[in-house]
């Protein structure tokens, strides 16, 4: 059998670093794209990137897009690239869409009019569901986002519909929850939370500022969800999966687990700063990943306190070596 090539937008992300990582042990050719800027940080996949081929390419560049498609010929393209942190896109709306929307569109082109047989997957999202209209949510619940970020995502799960419905592409969307892992940027609350928890035992840090600690979110170990994407690119059928842990937790749990890991009590070193409540609030995000056990045979392996020590300790590891 001959050697497949997977194309990987974002590949130096959190999740690109993984997906790159579990291809190159199913034997892929791992092509990723980068943009054309001065500061890519190589970091994630620094361990892996003499085994992968680093193409330059844009989201925001039709003709680009066309290029690597032509050139790289992709058994299958993993869509991971956005600009996914949801505060920046109240302040960026217009960028947050020329990536998060369009850039899937751009995408779709290049594989509709260059390589039809292309299997294509899109990083969907649950801040789609966004002020939520039924609990948990699954593929079938109605989309409310309350993001400019949100929005784009849901833009960018339709027209992914649309593509495969319109031209009978293999195109499918793997909507998301929460999901971290050492890697997670230090800008998202589970690694805010993590990093000043080992500050703070190390004696670097006194408080932690945060916003609403009532907000519950479902989070998963990221090295988990990239398994389900190539889940979803080997069945006979495209089809559109909610990929979750089913569980949820508060922003204060998340605290108490990760404080008390490093033997310390959160309420000690955390001050409420309302700048870090969010314009429009996401309450309860909670998904049900049945159909993805059930079709795909995907469960998550790694739980909530399982990650959120697997973090703590990454983040010790990091801030004692200096």
């Amino acid at each position: 059998m001959s050697q497949k090539t997977a194309l990987i937008t974002g590949i130096t992300g959190q999740d690109g670093s993984y997906l790159a990582e579990f291809l190159l042990s199913m034997n892929y050719r791992v092509v990723g794209m980068v943009r054309r800027t001065s500061t890519i940080n190589f970091d994630r996949i620094k361990h892996i990137q003499d085994q992968v081929e680093i193409v330059q390419g844009d989201l925001l560049d039709q003709s680009s897009m066309m290029d690597i498609v032509r050139e790289y010929r992709p058994d299958e393209v993993y869509n991971l690239a956005a600009q996914s942190f949801v505060p920046t896109s109240f302040s960026q709306p217009v960028l947050t869409g020329e990536f998060t929307a369009l850039g899937v569109t751009r995408i779709l082109e290049a594989i509709r009019h260059l390589k039809p047989d292309t299997r294509f997957y899109q990083a969907s999202s649950s801040e789609m569901f966004g002020k939520v209209q039924e609990v948990p949510q699954r593929e079938s619940t109605p989309l409310y986002p309350r993001s400019p970020y949100g929005v784009a995502k849901v833009y960018g799960h339709w027209i992914t519909v649309n593509y495969r419905e319109s031209y009978d592409l293999y195109a499918c969307s793997g909507i998301l929850f929460n999901h971290e892992s050492p890697r997670r940027g230090l800008e998202f609350v589970t690694h805010k939370v993590t990093h000043a928890v080992a500050k703070i035992k190390l004696g670097m840090q006194k408080e932690l500022r945060m916003g609403n600690l009532d907000a519950r979110r479902d989070w998963g170990f990221a090295g988990d969800y990239v398994r389900a994407m190539w889940m979803m690119l080997q069945q006979d059928h495209a089809d559109d999966y909610v990929i979750a842990t089913g569980e949820t937790h508060s922003v204060r749990e998340l605290l108490e687990v990760a404080f008390n890991y490093v033997g310390l009590n959160y309420q000690d070193h955390v001050v409420i700063d309302q700048k870090f409540y969010r314009p429009a609030e996401v309450d309860l995000l909670i998904g049900d990943p049945s159909k993805a056990g059930r079709e795909l045979g995907w469960e998550p392996k790694v739980s909530f306190k399982q990650l959120v020590h697997m973090m703590v300790d990454a983040d010790l590891t990091d801030l004692q070596r200096g």
